[in-house]
């Protein structure tokens, strides 16, 4: 129990005195897809493997999924066009 003592208040058994833990930092879903996207649009293979370590595949590509539902939508407000238009128009698909 003193040894567990002595860590939590960052000494050693010696007396030296070491710096406390930085817990790691979480990221969440949405950040990972952020800056995954950005990444693979910014062609920085480095990033975006980096990014998708972050979180877990299903929960990266949920969050480039919801990236992307958003991202048209804005877009389709902003053009005051469809969210189907914009998406075709995006892929280069001819109007349905």
């Amino acid at each position: 129990m003193f040894s567990r003592l002595q860590r939590l208040l960052g000494r050693e058994g010696d007396g030296t005195v070491t710096p406390p833990e930085r817990p790691v930092r979480r990221h969440n879903v949405f950040e990972a897809a952020a800056d995954y996207v950005t990444a693979l649009a910014d062609d920085d293979q480095q990033r975006a493997d980096e990014a998708a370590g972050w979180v877990s595949p299903d929960a990266l590509s949920f969050g480039v999924s919801e990236l992307a539902c958003r991202a048209v939508i804005a877009l389709a407000r902003e053009r005051d066009e469809s969210p189907q238009t914009v998406t075709r128009s995006l892929l280069g698909l001819p109007a349905a």
